[in-house]
C-alpha cells in the first residue's frame, strides 16, 4: 500500500484528490496539510511514501517545504509537485530542491494515481513535453556556483552515455534500444550513475547533466 500525504492550501482541492485516490486499491491517503510547514511536520510524523505537494501555498511554499523535508534525510518520502502552469517559474527550483517530479493540476484525474505509483516506485516523473521544456528554460545560464561532483570522473564511458540519454528524456527501454542493450542492463547502469554522482533519482540526473554542460538546451 502506498501511503500518501496531500499538501494544498485549498480544502476543496485536497478533497478532490482524496476522492480520486480513495478509489485506488493500492493507495492510502494518510494525511493532509494546508501549507508547506504543516506538510513537513506531517511527513516527518506520518511517514508517507509520497507527498503530493502544491507549489504555491501561504507561509511556507512547496519549494521550501520540499527543501526542508529532503535536506537532512530525515524523511524517506518522495515529493510529487503539483503546479497550475507548465511554465511556472518555480518548478525548476522545486526539482533542484529534491522533488521527484511534477504534475499539472490540469492533468486528467487518472494521471494522479499513475504519477504517485511512478514516484513511489523510485522513478522520476519526467514528462518530456513539460519537464524538458522547463529545464531548457531555466538552465540556459549556468549557475557559477554549480560545480560538478567528483563522481563525474568515476563514470565509465557507457555510464556517461546513459546519463546524457537520461537528460534527453529517454526511458530505460528507449536507452536500451538505442544502445542495443537489455533493459535490466540499462537499469543497472542508471543505478551506478546515480550512486557515483550521489543523486537521488533521474530528475536530479537531468538537472545535473544540464548544469554541467553535458547537454545543452535545445541541443545535444
Amino acid at each position: 500500500m502506498i501511503r500518501v500525504l496531500l499538501a494544498d492550501d485549498q480544502a476543496l482541492v485536497r478533497g478532490g484528490f482524496r476522492s480520486i485516490l480513495e478509489g485506488q486499491p493500492d493507495i492510502e491517503v494518510v494525511g493532509e496539510a494546508a501549507d508547506g510547514g504543516e506538510a513537513v511536520v506531517a511527513a516527518l510524523t506520518g511517514d508517507p511514501d509520497v507527498v503530493v505537494m502544491d507549489i504555491r501555498m501561504p507561509r511556507v511554499d512547496g519549494i521550501e517545504a520540499t527543501r526542508r523535508l529532503l535536506a537532512d534525510g530525515r524523511s524517506r518520502a518522495r515529493v510529487l509537485i503539483l503546479t497550475t502552469f507548465d511554465h511556472d517559474e518555480y518548478v525548476y527550483e522545486a526539482l533542484r530542491a529534491g522533488a521527484s517530479g511534477f504534475l499539472l493540476k490540469t492533468a486528467p484525474p487518472r494521471q494522479l494515481a499513475d504519477a504517485i505509483r511512478t514516484v513511489a516506485a523510485g522513478e522520476a516523473l519526467l514528462a518530456p513535453e513539460i519537464t524538458r521544456l522547463l529545464i531548457e528554460d531555466y538552465v540556459r545560464r549556468p549557475r557559477p556556483s554549480a560545480a560538478a561532483p567528483a563522481g563525474l570522473n568515476q563514470l565509465t564511458p557507457r555510464e556517461l552515455e546513459v546519463l546524457v540519454m537520461i537528460a534527453r528524456g529517454l526511458s530505460n527501454a528507449e536507452i536500451g534500444a538505442a544502445l542495443f542493450l537489455s533493459e535490466p542492463t540499462i537499469k543497472t547502469h542508471v543505478t551506478h550513475v546515480l550512486a557515483k554522482l550521489t543523486l537521488r533519482d533521474r530528475v536530479q540526473a537531468v538537472v545535473f547533466a544540464y548544469e554541467c554542460g553535458l547537454i545543452r538546451p535545445g541541443g545535444s
